[in-house]
């Protein structure tokens, strides 16, 4: 009775021993001395190096699946978590969207992506976001600050700018002060945090997740071993567990264009 459970009820944590030569050396004895000889591991770059290590030097077979938020991971279209993250995401900021108009001010949303954009794209070109700030492209506060003058002068009374907490800019508080300074619009700062890691499943991500545990340990019957399972597609794919984290997965350039539209 676990399909319905929110955040990483397997739990998790990060190991630096895995690192090292011993530590890998030590986590294949433990697996050996508990009769494993296979392993799934679903996470991020972190969790492949990791499995990528058990598989090069141990005989346990070892199979990846992508199960991040931040959506980053290459070799396939979406990872498990992500669709519940922007979908909670997106329901606290339609909610912030009621009172923005009411108060009638700029409010600036921090969503979760350090170093990638793909939360904030999609949250923000689904909640319909005057302005989204992510890592990829380079943020021009001047051209921020001409945006919403413009909007505010075809009636908007308020504001939406989602921020991902990496952007080069020095993050939403930085942004928005310099909005100030520019402007001196009265606003509020959002900062979504880790809201977005907890929650039921939505349908997508179980169906994806369904979909990626069965192809594994087929995958594993079938005696693969280093690799990755993904959907590209809408079709399972394989990628080499080393590609996900040499390989960089790039923004859908349709939701770009589509970003700087929604802007205009």
């Amino acid at each position: 009775n676990i399909i319905q459970r929110g955040g990483t009820f397997l739990e998790t944590a990060r190991c630096e021993e895995m690192k090292t030569a011993d530590g890998v050396k030590k986590a294949i004895q433990n697996l050996r001395h508990e009769n494993i000889e296979a392993l799934i591991t679903i996470g991020g770059d972190g969790t492949f190096r990791g499995a990528m290590a058990l598989a090069e030097v141990g005989d346990i077979q070892v199979i990846g699946i992508p199960g991040t938020i931040d959506n980053d991971v290459y070799g396939t279209d979406y990872a498990i978590g992500f669709d519940t993250a922007i979908n909670t995401a997106l329901d606290a900021i339609d909610k912030i969207r009621d009172t923005a108009g009411s108060l009638q001010r700029p409010f600036f949303i921090e969503v979760m992506g350090k170093k990638r954009g793909f939360i904030a794209l999609e949250v923000g070109i689904a909640g319909g976001a005057e302005s989204i700030l992510i890592p990829e492209t380079e943020t021009k506060v001047e051209e921020l600050c001409l945006n919403m003058k413009h909007n505010f002068k075809r009636g908007k009374k308020s504001s939406i700018v989602i921020v991902a907490e990496g952007d080069d800019a020095g993050g939403v508080f930085s942004i928005a002060q310099q909005v100030w300074e520019r402007l001196k619009l009265d606003y509020r700062i959002c900062v979504l945090g880790h809201i977005q890691r907890g929650g039921s499943p939505t349908a997508r991500d179980r169906i994806l997740a369904s979909k990626l545990g069965a192809a594994a340990v087929d995958a594993l019957t079938n005696g693969r071993s280093g690799y990755m399972v993904g959907e590209l597609k809408g079709e399972i794919t394989f990628t080499p567990l080393s590609d996900t984290w040499q390989k960089r997965k790039e923004l859908d350039n349709n939701l770009l264009q589509l970003m700087k539209v929604l802007a205009t």
